[in-house]
Parts: C-alpha cells; sequence; structure tokens
C-alpha cells in the first residue's frame, strides 16, 4: 500500500474494473488517498464500535470482546479503511483487516445488501497484494 501511494499509483480503476473485482459490492467508493486521510476516515470506525447499537454495523474491539472476533465482524483495532461511500450517508468501507497478516492484510468490505437490517464485513480479496494485483494498481 504504501509504495503504491509513495508512487501515485494507489488511485480508483473504475466502477468497472471494481465491480469485476467485488461483483457483490453495489455502491460506488472513493479511494482514501493516503495515512492521513486513512486514519481520519477510520475514526467513524472507533464511533461505531463504542455504541451500544454497534451489532448494527458489525464493528466492536477486539481487546474488549469476551471472544474472538472474527467476520462477520470488524475489529476496528486492527482495520484501516482504504475505500469509502461516494454517495453522503451510504456508510459503506473496504478495510485492510490485519487479523489475517501483519504484512499483507486481506481486504475486506461492508455488504449491507445480503441483509439490509446489518452489515456483514466479507472478505473482498485474502490479501492486499492480491487486491491490488487484480486491480490492475
Amino acid at each position: 500500500m504504501t509504495s503504491l501511494i509513495e508512487r501515485g499509483l494507489w488511485r480508483h480503476p473504475g466502477d468497472a474494473v471494481l465491480a469485476e473485482v467485488i461483483p457483490w459490492f453495489e455502491s460506488p467508493l472513493v479511494f482514501v488517498s493516503g495515512p492521513e486521510q486513512m486514519e481520519f476516515e477510520s475514526q467513524s470506525m472507533d464511533m461505531f464500535a463504542d455504541d451500544p447499537h454497534r451489532a448494527f454495523f458489525r464493528e466492536a474491539r477486539g481487546s474488549t470482546s469476551t471472544g474472538p472476533l472474527e467476520l462477520p465482524w470488524l475489529d476496528v483495532e486492527q482495520a484501516v479503511l482504504i475505500a469509502v461511500n461516494r454517495n453522503p450517508g451510504d456508510d459503506i468501507a473496504l478495510a485492510l483487516d490485519y487479523r489475517t497478516d501483519p504484512t499483507d492484510p486481506r481486504v475486506v468490505g461492508s455488504d449491507f445488501w445480503t441483509n439490509p437490517c446489518m452489515c456483514e464485513w466479507r472478505v473482498a480479496a485474502p490479501t492486499f497484494s492480491a487486491f491490488a494485483a487484480r486491480l490492475g494498481l
């Protein structure tokens, strides 16, 4: 990720390419441009994880969970948002999920289409490197 950002290659590949790579993801996204913006966007996860109604977004803190925190839940302490909703209010995102690998994390996406009553975080790619390759980045 850092290398792509530094070389100016971390950019949205177009809606058609993204739809090929993540066919179940139905709403448009914008890619978060750099580390500062990723940190800013990821702060929203803290709000949802601390909300008593967090089950809707399925975001929690692994350090305070009573058991293992696995998909369809997102551990906000081990995730960074890399793409967010293009349309205000959609509350959708793609995140790096470091629970699987600290150097090449999986990419997960928020799925509100399978069950509109709550979010289910799903695997968009098993690793970030595979995701970037499939996007042609």
